[in-house]
């Protein structure tokens, strides 16, 4: 990680990639609203769920708050709220972590999770994705004195957490067998978008991005050679047994009738 000491920006090269990444944070908190605001207005859901789903949607939902408010202070200069907002972060992530494996517990339990995502998918790959954005998330914060890490850590772990909110605005169940795996490589856009700004600014892409979409990206290909493993269907037949979400297919289904 010699590198680390390599990325101090020259002033207005950091002022533009400080603008850069406000506007990556609004926007990709924007996008996940909008999914879950999209699927409220059309009836897909409700607010009719016990209290371990509501906790969950205030905790993630204060995270997309802390996330963009930090984005904001560091953009107006505010460098003491950042901080100190980034202090809350290391509270704030642990607790996602629990609130996001008990809600995925419960959808597991109650229904089997989406209809349009296999069960084991739904369980382990997503698990581990959350766990990934965890990690990443914390290591931001570790390396937050080397500017450029830290922003593009932070960006890759944020957009982790936008696959529910475009999951809900992508047309999954047309996209079955394949829904879970398009709705995690469509988070990748936003790296994407990151790595071609730095080529094109910088004449090179950041390390950090390379790190992050490399452990991104491995994590969603271990997570998904785990779930269809013995292992991982064991594992989500033991999670599920006796609940109503045993009632469903393992593999996504369309429910009869639907769309009719």
């Amino acid at each position: 990680m010699a590198t680390l000491s390599t990325d101090t920006p020259r002033p207005a090269a950091g002022r533009s990639d400080t603008r850069f990444f406000t506007i990556m944070a609004l926007v990709m908190c924007a996008a996940t609203v909008s999914g879950f605001v999209l699927n409220l207005a059309l009836g897909r859901s409700s607010f009719a769920e016990p209290a371990t789903v509501h906790a969950h949607g205030i905790i993630f939902m204060a995270w997309l708050g802390l996330y963009a408010a930090q984005a904001i202070s560091i953009a107006s200069g505010n460098v003491a709220l950042h901080r100190q907002l980034g202090r809350a972060a290391y509270v704030v992530i642990p607790v996602m972590m629990v609130a996001g494996t008990a809600v995925m517990v419960h959808s597991a339990q109650a229904r089997g999770g989406p209809f349009f995502f296999a069960v084991n998918e739904f369980v382990i790959s997503n698990a581990m994705g959350l766990y990934c954005f965890g990690g990443l998330a914390l290591w931001a914060l570790r390396v937050r004195r080397h500017q450029g890490w830290h922003r593009r850590l932070m960006l890759v772990a944020m957009s982790i957490l936008t696959g529910p909110g475009l999951g809900r605005i992508i047309p999954a169940p047309l996209l079955i067998p394949y829904a879970w795996p398009v709705s995690i490589v469509i988070t990748w856009i936003w790296p994407l978008i990151g790595m071609w700004t730095d080529w094109r600014r910088h004449g090179r892409v950041h390390p950090a991005y390379w790190w992050g979409m490399g452990i991104n990206v491995g994590v969603f290909a271990v997570s998904m050679l785990i779930a269809y493993s013995p292992v991982g269907y064991a594992f989500t037949e033991w999670l599920i047994a006796g609940t109503p979400g045993a009632g469903r297919p393992m593999a996504p289904f369309l429910p009869p009738g639907f769309g009719g």
